[in-house]
């Protein structure tokens, strides 16, 4: 295993096929290599109440290079008015997985 800049970032959706439709266009976007998703039941506080509900956690796994863009994206197809982005850096990773992860979020040029 070497040190990377591989991240984990982490978000919520309110529900199954805005999980499905988001981590399909992130994968499809080549941002991330792989998303899984989660059925999660979350309590948080919202507009000062205490709320308590189900929701999906996506976990994004990318490169540290995409992650401006995966926000990006994230902001604009999530439902949440506040959408969660929280980036986790990997210490080490696999250099196998880390390979096919580069190979799969491939950096694209901006014309």
């Amino acid at each position: 295993m070497s040190e990377s800049n591989v991240i984990v970032v982490l978000t919520t959706l309110p529900n199954e096929a805005d999980a499905v439709r988001i981590s399909r266009a992130l994968v499809e976007e080549e941002l991330a290599a792989c998303v899984q998703r989660l059925p999660i039941a979350s309590t948080y506080r919202w507009q000062g109440k205490i709320e308590d509900g189900a929701e999906y956690l996506l976990i994004i796994k990318t490169l540290a290079e995409r992650s401006a863009e995966i926000e990006r994206r994230i902001h604009a197809l999530s439902t949440y008015e506040v959408p969660e982005f929280v980036v986790l850096e990997a210490r080490s990773v696999a250099a196998p997985y880390e390979a096919w992860l580069r190979a799969t979020c491939r950096t694209r040029s901006h014309h």
